[in-house]
């Protein structure tokens, strides 16, 4: 499969490192291709090439964006035309909610782009995880929302593909618990539990 990913940070580096092992072809977009920040993503990634957020968006059959959550929308818009694809949201918020946002980034994404087709996913741990979610005998669960069916199945492949158990969290709606999933995660990373810890869902 062909998957962009807009942003150059921890998380979009290490999920564009894991589906690149798996086969899939990467192409990063940046706003400045020819940043040193953006040919390091690259280093530890096979045959990933780099581009505009557009080149990204464009070659993508599945987009992740990964970006602070105050550079999220900007950073769709500057995407172009996104009718049609389906669009990872990772971003997270900490503290002040972005400007323009009144629920989910989630949520605002897919105002922001009419057509997309958002599904909230791979926010909710750290880009450690995504190297390694394996913890003793199990797997790490990935927690995923979206409206539309297909591209939550789509999603919920490349999850599995790098190793999570995945929990379908219904519909985009409950994004904004995603996005305070993620704050508790960070919370207890920071408080001494450290970063090597994830969630697991318990059934009877």
């Amino acid at each position: 499969m062909n998957i962009g990913i807009i942003g150059s940070g921890n998380v979009g580096s290490a999920l564009g490192q894991r589906w690149a092992e798996k086969g899939h072809a990467i192409l990063f977009g940046a706003r400045d291709p020819g940043s040193d920040k953006a040919k390091a993503a690259l280093a530890n990634i096979r045959g990933a090439r780099l581009g505009s957020l557009r080149d990204a968006a464009a070659f993508g059959d599945a987009i992740l964006i990964a970006v602070p959550g105050a550079a999220a929308l900007d950073a769709v818009r500057a995407c172009g035309t996104l009718d049609g694809k389906v669009m990872m949201d990772a971003v997270n918020w900490f503290g002040q909610r972005p400007a323009g946002v009144t629920r989910s980034l989630a949520e605002a994404i897919a105002d922001a782009a009419p057509g997309v087709r958002v599904v909230k996913a791979f926010n909710t741990t750290g880009a450690n995880n995504m190297l390694n979610p394996r913890y003793g005998a199990q797997n790490a669960d990935m927690f995923i929302c979206a409206d539309d069916s297909d591209a939550k199945a789509l999603v919920a492949g490349l999850a599995r593909d790098i190793g999570f158990d995945v929990v379908d969290a219904g519909p985009l709606s409950a994004a904004a618990m995603l996005e305070s999933l993620a704050q508790m995660w960070v919370h207890l990373a920071r408080s001494g539990a450290g970063r090597d810890i994830a969630w697991k869902l318990l059934a009877r």
